[in-house]
């Protein structure tokens, strides 16, 4: 049987009494539209007993462009919240206490830029930078692999995600300033196996990374989370996320000497499958999700969100994710899991999951080893090839109904009931935020403005840290679309 929970190397959890003690952090996933429709949310979810706040920014807002660019068209707001300004970040944390409250940012290429915003508006409620705490994800390696949201070249990209880690460890100590994401690789297709590898080898990345900055081992490891998916195959989660604690921890404490305990335990936030979600018979989602959340529950997370029923069709509704946020309290209160640390443990059938799912990632880190590292692996094609070739063994399985999905290749019915929503929401969305966008731009002190975006060009050319300069850049109302657009002319883009 393996160690006790709250024992290195952590496999079956990273605290002694577990959900006894704390429960996870039930952190719904929400942005909708404009800032002030996501921040409305943010009020629903907390009233109903949501305990921390999870942002989903629009299509604009990842790649780096304002509301009113031509690049924006059509995109405003639809799968997230539309954030061109600081007057926009104002409007969707109007009333939120940022020093009570754990604020989390699906954010990657300007991640940077939406972290100053938040620091800009704490400085501005003299709430000290000390008391935030949230995360931002700033994990920009997987972009490349997995996801598409990318801006800069991969080398440009890091140094900007590593200009926030070392800002964040120097001045915003409660913060994790990066979330690297198997999610997302998992979403694109990936085996359990591969998104574990995959994760911990971009994890690396990011360690060496702050190593060059002359940051201690155990000055950041413990300020690294990570967030994983929870898929349909029950044991096998609950076996990867006792596998990944198993590994970090072995890696830290073995190749990079962490001495700290916290630097070798493995935080994540883990979100049910999104790609598990079928638009047929929506109502069964409701029992993927259940299973999915009990997985990440019995797996050992410290935060989770559970989807709502209706997601593969629209952004969900308001009852629909007050639901998908009783699922989890349902299990926290009724269940009686959270009052043992770990259910499953000295269960031989888990535990030989474990250890084959172990030797599976480790073949697959060997791998990208041999081919050079985390950025060889991308740029060769490597790592895209292994999510593809799995990607396309599953659909094989689902299409001859080796792999069974109810009410898509079985048990199926006549069309749901549910409805898309009608798209007029966001074209009048678009021409507010176009139309405010330009009013930011017309009270604010252009010249200043100038001078600042030639500072940073100049900068970003040199290996200053570049997060002091985006914060009085937001401060003054710089856009997002106008730092990006002044990064690009200094490091170009990423042509895919």
């Amino acid at each position: 049987m393996t160690s006790k929970p709250g024992i290195y190397p952590y496999t079956r959890g990273i605290h002694k009494e577990m959900y006894r003690q704390r429960l996870w952090t039930m952190r719904q996933y929400s942005g909708y539209g404009s800032a002030k429709e996501t921040n409305h949310r943010f009020h629903y979810l907390l009233k109903q007993g949501q305990t921390g706040l999870s942002t989903a920014f629009d299509l604009p807002t990842q790649l780096g462009f304002d509301s009113n660019q031509t690049e924006a068209k059509n995109e405003v707001g639809r799968v997230g919240v539309a954030i061109s300004h600081i007057k926009d970040m104002e409007a969707l944390l109007h009333n939120i206490p940022l020093d009570k409250v754990s604020l989390s940012m699906t954010i990657n290429a300007p991640a940077a830029i939406l972290f100053a915003m938040v620091l800009a508006i704490a400085k501005k409620r003299k709430i000290p930078w000390s008391k935030l705490r949230g995360t931002v994800q700033n994990d920009i390696l997987k972009e490349y692999l997995a996801r598409g949201t990318y801006i800069f070249p991969a080398k440009e990209s890091l140094r900007l995600a590593t200009d926030l880690i070392e800002f964040s460890v120097k001045k915003v100590p409660n913060w994790n300033p990066i979330s690297v994401s198997g999610y997302h690789i998992r979403e694109a297709g990936a085996t359990a196996a591969q998104e574990l590898a995959l994760t911990l080898a971009h994890a690396q990345t990011t360690l060496d990374d702050c190593l060059k900055r002359k940051l201690s081992i155990d000055q950041f490891a413990s300020k690294i989370s990570f967030f994983f998916s929870v898929d349909n195959n029950f044991f096998e989660e609950i076996s990867k996320f006792r596998t990944a604690r198993k590994l970090w921890a072995e890696i830290l404490k073995k190749k990079y000497r962490a001495k700290q305990k916290k630097s070798q335990q493995l935080r994540f936030h883990a979100q049910t499958s999104g790609a598990s979600l079928t638009a047929q018979q929506p109502e069964n989602n409701l029992v993927r999700v259940t299973y999915q959340a009990l997985a990440a529950v019995l797996g050992g997370a410290q935060s989770l969100h559970t989807n709502a029923m209706d997601e593969a069709l629209a952004l969900p509704s308001e009852e629909s994710a007050k639901l998908a946020l009783r699922t989890q309290q349902i299990i926290s209160s009724e269940s009686g899991i959270p009052a043992v640390a770990d259910p499953l443990g000295g269960s031989e059938f888990l535990e030989q999951k474990t250890k084959q799912l172990e030797k599976e990632v480790l073949q697959i880190l060997k791998k990208i080893d041999q081919a050079g590292g985390t950025l060889a692996a991308l740029e060769s094609g490597l790592s895209r090839r292994l999510i593809e070739d799995s990607f396309l063994k599953t659909q094989q399985k689902i299409e001859c109904q080796e792999k069974k999905i109810v009410g898509v290749n079985c048990y199926k019915e006549s069309d749901s009931k549910f409805k898309v929503p009608s798209s007029t929401f966001f074209k009048q969305l678009e021409r507010e935020q176009s139309k405010q966008v330009k009013q930011v731009k017309s009270k604010r002190n252009h010249k200043k403005i100038e001078t600042l975006l030639k500072k940073l060009e100049d900068k970003a050319s040199q290996s200053t840290n570049l997060m002091p300069l985006l914060i009085e850049l937001v401060e003054k109302g710089a856009t997002v679309g106008e730092i990006c657009a002044t990064l690009k002319t200094v490091w170009g883009e990423y042509a895919g």
